[in-house]
């Protein structure tokens, strides 16, 4: 065998290894969320019994979701997470496309001190802020158990990031002799940004959406800290209402999971295709 063939063997195998490896990943991310979908269609004892069963010793059942929905008020909590995922999302997008617009188009010095500091707060942890930040809001201002309270956090706490992203993305991607040309046409520089700017930023937009709008609806922490009325319960909070002290029905739970990630599935797989170009955006090229 010469040594171009064997090279060519040693690739196909190292090749072969990769696949097996990814595929074997692959199996380890997904396998959880198999289980939901094959569970939440068997009665609480036959999860208990045999949880890796396609089928229960007594058959298919779709009760556990009507059930689901109507111990955990999933109308309402529904409604309370699309609002405070759609805010957040929507504000967030608007004022880290608007603060890396300055940032990227001005050598003020306060500019690149503030793309400093924003990069340095996302090493923050939350659970660092967390007790200082109930005590401040809560004990000293006393606007807690609003929706606009936690849109507002939501905001604050996914901002550096957004702005990062949309930073490298306007740096690389947004040519400045586009800005000048709309300029010379009579354009302001609010006109600039939203009719010239904004609209090249589809890719980053897209993945800024995905990424906020996951963390925004599967959040359970920040809003069991901000939302103490149920009537202002999201779905993470309110899926609590299923496990109790000494039992929790297994079926109502996979139910109410399924159903929570249903929407941002949803999201992803009409966003998907534009999240790799919107991550690679800043990129240098």
């Amino acid at each position: 065998m010469n040594t171009n063939e064997q090279a060519a063997r040693n690739k196909k195998i190292n090749h072969a290894i990769k696949i097996i490896i990814l595929i074997a990943l692959f199996v380890c991310f997904v396998f959880p969320f198999i289980l939901v979908v094959i569970n939440v269609f068997k009665t609480k004892a036959d999860i208990t019994s045999d949880p890796l069963a396609l089928v229960g010793a007594h058959g298919f059942t779709m009760a556990n979701f009507p059930e689901a929905m109507k111990k955990m008020n999933f109308g309402r909590s529904f409604l309370n997470s699309a609002f405070i995922t759609i805010c957040s999302t929507v504000l967030t997008i608007l004022f880290a496309s608007m603060t890396a617009f300055v940032i990227v188009r001005n050598n003020w010095k306060a500019c690149g001190a503030l793309l400093g500091m924003m990069i340095a707060s996302m090493v923050i942890p939350f659970q660092v802020l967390m007790i200082p930040m109930v005590s401040l809001y809560g004990g000293v201002l006393g606007i807690l158990n609003h929706r606009a309270t936690l849109i507002f956090m939501h905001v604050g706490f996914s901002l550096s990031m957004a702005t990062f992203m949309f930073h490298g993305s306007i740096k690389t991607n947004v040519p400045v002799a586009l800005e000048e040309a709309a300029t010379i046409d009579g354009c302001t520089r609010w006109q600039t940004y939203w009719m010239i700017v904004f609209p090249l930023l589809k890719s980053t937009i897209a993945t800024v959406a995905i990424i906020d709008a996951m963390g925004f609806w599967n959040d359970y922490l920040l809003p069991s800290l901000v939302l103490a009325k149920k009537e202002l319960y999201t779905i993470p909070i309110a899926t609590q209402v299923f496990y109790g002290t000494y039992s929790t029905d297994i079926g109502l739970v996979m139910a109410a999971l399924l159903l929570a990630m249903l929407p941002i599935l949803i999201l992803y797989v009409l966003l998907q295709r534009y999240i790799v170009e919107g991550v690679t955006s800043g990129a240098v090229k």
